[in-house]
């Protein structure tokens, strides 16, 4: 008499709890790694476009020194008006929304994020 082979269990339908359990706690462990440096990214590229705006400012007010013979206002309200220099008009820090100022020699004064 031939000996009896053990039956193959029938495949499973889904996930043990145990299992979803596992992957809903990677994903978790996974987030809290990712999040933190995606709020640190963005912090930094308002940062750098700040830098980038002082920078324009600067080489602006550079060039009507050289065209008007006298650095612009420190508000900028005179450079400002002037569509040749900021066509789409004075930028704001984007760190904190504040005006961009001046002092007597072009640089831009604050803004040191």
């Amino acid at each position: 008499m031939p000996a009896l082979l053990p039956t193959p269990a029938p495949p499973r339908a889904g996930f043990s709890l145990t299992e979803l359990l596992a992957v809903v706690a990677i994903l978790g462990v996974v987030a809290l790694i990712a999040l933190p440096r995606a709020g640190d990214t963005r912090r930094e590229g308002l940062r750098a476009a700040c830098h980038v705006y002082r920078c324009e400012i600067e080489v602006q007010a550079s060039l009507w020194l050289r065209a008007q013979g006298a650095w612009p206002a420190a508000d900028l309200a005179d450079v400002g008006a002037d569509p040749a220099y900021f066509p789409e008009g004075l930028p704001l820090c984007p760190v904190d929304g504040t005006a961009y100022t001046i002092d007597g020699s072009g640089e831009v004064v604050g803004h040191d994020h």
